[in-house]
């Protein structure tokens, strides 16, 4: 598994299919190339300061460690964005939450559902 670092990553993936939940959004996009998994975290500033966004990345850097490798895809790329609920939501039920959340992504049509809701929403 390998860090996604640059910012046109992140905004590839961001264009992708995205699943919701309580202490982060995970979001997922497939790529044409044969390269290992990539994985990107990301905090906004409105989730508090230095100290606590440094923290929710920790956390969410730990849930992919301890995530087993084949509940993701390979050949694609994710990003997960940490909430502020992450800083006190119990590390077992985030862990959950993950596994969830991979599994919703890889459900077929996922990422063309995903992708008309965003179109359709662009042009109203």
């Amino acid at each position: 598994m390998d860090r996604l670092r640059q910012r046109a990553d992140f905004l590839a993936v961001a264009n992708g299919a995205r699943v919701n939940s309580a202490a982060f959004v995970v979001q997922s996009r497939r790529r044409d190339d044969s390269g290992p998994i990539r994985i990107g975290f990301t905090v906004t500033r409105k989730n508090g300061t230095a100290t606590e966004r440094n923290r929710i990345r920790r956390r969410l850097r730990e849930l992919v460690k301890r995530l087993d490798v084949i509940a993701m895809r390979p050949h694609h790329d994710y990003v997960l964005v940490g909430r502020r609920a992450a800083l006190n939501r119990d590390f077992k039920a985030m862990l959950d939450d993950l596994r969830s959340a991979l599994n919703r992504l890889d459900r077929p049509g996922t990422e063309q559902a995903q992708a008309s809701t965003q179109g359709g929403a662009a042009k109203a």
